[in-house]
């Protein structure tokens, strides 16, 4: 299992959990982000995926739970604390 550390703070920007996944899976194959195949957005809907760990509105709490899917040979887990978990 490849774990990135959690964000003790978050980004600045805030780095979106799309782009976490394909900078870890990038990192883990030694490639660049923009060379990965398919690219995320053919495997999942990114703009969503994104939305899923966006603050509420109501009252600006980041939501829970984690989200597992596929991607280029690894099974990806987002966690709302920032951490990509890739097996």
């Amino acid at each position: 299992m490849i774990e990135s550390e959690p964000y003790d703070d978050p980004p600045e920007p805030k780095t979106k959990p799309s782009l976490r996944v394909v900078e870890r899976i990038a990192e883990a194959e030694g490639a660049d982000p923009a060379e990965l195949k398919p690219p995320l957005g053919d495997v999942v809907d990114a703009s969503a995926l994104d939305r899923l760990f966006e603050p509420t509105g109501r009252d600006d709490a980041i939501r829970r739970g984690s989200v597992s899917f596929r991607y280029c040979g690894y099974d990806v887990t987002i966690r709302p604390d920032g951490r990509v978990t890739l097996e």
